[in-house]
């Protein structure tokens, strides 16, 4: 099972995703990719684990700031066993911040979350990818957030076309869209794309 949540900053998505696993495992780890660079990073990364911590599910945390689809790739899953990760945009953050002097980062960048895309099709138990939505949002006036953006955009869409379920986090409350979605029937001769 393939399921991605996503939302806005302070949407309640990480807290659903986590309620979520719990109802369909015995046990979670916990795929952390934020790296803590300074000490309001670090506070929120220490309320997120306590919140884990405080709540009757087990989980087990890993931290893995760029190698998702790799970690994916090698765990065999187990029964009853969730894997979260949370949250992509970060991961994707981590990946620009390397990449942000190369000619070439937005194609490097394309050619991980391809890798990821990937790797969540092929995983065989139950993931959740927690992701944010950043375009909803004014055109940033720098080139890099513009690029950041559009990058985001592009690996949201990827991962949800992996996925099964893509919920929208909104003032806490969840809504299941691919359940809602429309798409239009082509004409004849034409094909959906």
């Amino acid at each position: 099972m393939r399921i991605m949540v996503t939302g806005g900053a302070r949407s309640g998505k990480s807290s659903f995703a986590e309620r979520y696993a719990a109802s369909l495992a015995d046990s979670g780890i916990y795929i952390a990719t934020s790296q803590p660079f300074d000490d309001e990073m670090a506070a929120r990364l220490a309320l997120h684990k306590e919140r884990r911590d405080e709540s009757d599910f087990p989980w087990k945390t890993v931290e893995e700031p760029l190698d998702v689809a790799g970690f994916l790739l090698r765990h065999k899953p187990e029964s009853g066993q969730a894997v979260l990760i949370d949250c992509l945009t970060l991961w994707l953050s981590n990946w620009v911040l390397r990449h942000e002097q190369d000619a070439d980062m937005e194609k490097l960048i394309g050619e991980r979350i391809g890798e990821l895309a990937e790797a969540v099709r092929q995983y065989e138990g139950t993931v959740l990818l927690v992701t944010n939505e950043v375009g909803n949002g004014i055109v940033p006036e720098y080139k890099l957030g513009r690029v950041y953006r559009d990058l985001s955009g592009r690996m949201n869409q990827r991962i949800a076309e992996a996925c099964g379920e893509v919920f929208l986090v909104t003032s806490g409350i969840p809504v299941e869209l691919k359940r809602l979605a429309f798409w239009p029937v082509p004409r004849s001769g034409q094909e959906r794309k």
